[in-house]
């Protein structure tokens, strides 16, 4: 018992002293994100001492978090466990596991941040769940009649907002798109301001910040999105679909339920879910078995 005091006493007072950090570091926008996701995991840790349930804990990106918690929920019934999302652009949660060296997998908003990421040893097993595809998202009703073309992100008539490429997996993805087609640079000094992830692009579309956002097509589907939003579809030549992929973590705790729930988002079941919220359609449906990463 006394292990366990001591435990817990640490742990707070770890949350406690990097609460005092976040609240100084105003202008450190990159450090506090990672702060804060560290905070989380120090109460996650510290909620599970004490708890006979085996615990996992999942780094996820903001665009396929509803998913993964449905699925989430019914996995922890089957296997009486506990399951911890800690959700953010893809970027920040790596970095956050690099330094608190904790939890079990990590899915990611684009296979990039696997593949850059390999040599350093922290990505174990990958499983493919599903695709992200870039669309434009604008207001209901598409007021300002905008059209699929990736010149509309150098109108000057628009209010236009991009993702952030060193914070996110849509930003990323962005960036790589319109380098292709040799606009970046154009349509990085039209927008209006530059969003961390896919949930700060779809808020500026809500909140009359924008007209037009380029954002991962999924977030259309969210509860909330469909009143306010609506997605223009890119023509595919256009926009290459990033592959989405649970890696197991060499800091994993119990691996094997880990990799249970892997086996479990790529199920019959695991797919119908990720197809309900936009990551896969009929024809990816049929040919799920042949993707390779």
């Amino acid at each position: 018992m006394g292990f366990i005091i001591n435990d817990t006493f640490i742990i707070l007072l770890s949350i406690i002293i990097l609460i005092e950090i976040y609240d100084i570091l105003e202008d450190f926008k990159m450090l506090k994100k990672m702060i804060k996701i560290l905070i989380l995991i120090l109460i996650v840790q510290s909620n599970s001492y004490g708890n006979n349930k085996e615990e996992l804990i999942f780094y996820v990106g903001i665009t396929m978090v509803k998913p993964i918690d449905l699925l989430a929920k019914e996995f922890e019934k089957e296997f009486n466990c506990r399951i911890k999302i800690l959700q953010g652009g893809s970027q920040d949660l790596y970095n956050s596991i690099k330094s608190s060296k904790i939890g079990d997998l990590y899915l990611p908003g684009s296979l990039s941040y696997r593949t850059n990421n390999l040599d350093d040893g922290l990505l174990l097993d990958g499983q493919f769940v599903g695709f992200n595809k870039l669309s434009f998202i604008v207001k209901k009703g598409n007021p300002k009649n905008i059209k699929s073309s990736l010149d509309e992100l150098t109108n000057e008539d628009l209010s236009v907002v991009l993702g952030n490429d060193q914070s996110g997996s849509v930003g990323l993805a962005t960036k790589k798109l319109l380098k292709k087609f040799n606009l970046y640079e154009k349509a990085i000094m039209n927008a209006t301001f530059l969003a961390t992830d896919s949930r700060n692009l779809i808020s500026a579309i809500k909140e009359n910040k924008a007209d037009l956002t380029l954002n991962w097509h999924a977030t259309i589907f969210w509860d909330g999105n469909k009143e306010f939003a609506e997605a223009i579809l890119l023509d595919e030549n256009l926009s290459s679909k990033s592959k989405l992929v649970i890696n197991l973590l060499k800091t994993s705790k119990n691996p094997l339920l880990a990799k249970k729930f892997m086996d479990f988002a790529s199920s019959q079941r695991g797919r119908d879910v990720f197809k309900d919220f936009g990551f896969l359609n009929e024809n990816e449906l049929k040919d799920f078995d042949k993707v390779t990463f």
